[in-house]
């Protein structure tokens, strides 16, 4: 599986968002506490708020936050933001053919790990790390 650089920066944008809770953050602070070009960070927080994942308020008190609790936004809910939903898997000819129920059971384990990990899994992990 190949995880495309606009989706590791939302999957971090998104992550501190969490970590922030409730208080706003702008998207300077979201691109800089994570370490992402800030044109990117702004396409993205525009990805994720036209999805319905963040939302946001201009002005000083402003800023992005999440739309709904950390515990009901999960890493499945943002990849397939920034990547899409998979297309179905074609069959392959002759003796590849297997390989077709090969890769579908690969994307099956792949978005249910994705869909049972939230945002306040991985807030709770790094709280919880020592280092």
């Amino acid at each position: 599986m190949r995880i495309s650089a606009r989706t590791q920066y939302a999957l971090r944008a998104a992550v501190a968002l969490a970590a922030a809770a409730d208080k706003p953050m702008h998207a300077e602070e979201i691109a800089a506490d994570q370490d992402i070009p800030r044109r990117f960070c702004d396409n993205i927080l525009l990805q994720l708020r036209r999805a319905g994942l963040i939302r946001s308020q201009r002005g000083p008190e402003g800023g992005y936050w999440l739309a709904r609790p950390a515990a009901e936004i999960t890493l499945a809910d943002i990849v397939e933001v920034t990547e899409g939903v998979p297309e179905e898997i074609g069959q392959f000819p002759g003796v590849a053919g297997p390989l077709a129920d090969v890769w579908a059971m690969m994307r099956e384990h792949e978005h249910a790990l994705l869909s049972e990990v939230t945002l306040a899994h991985i807030v709770a992990s790094a709280r919880s790390d020592p280092s």
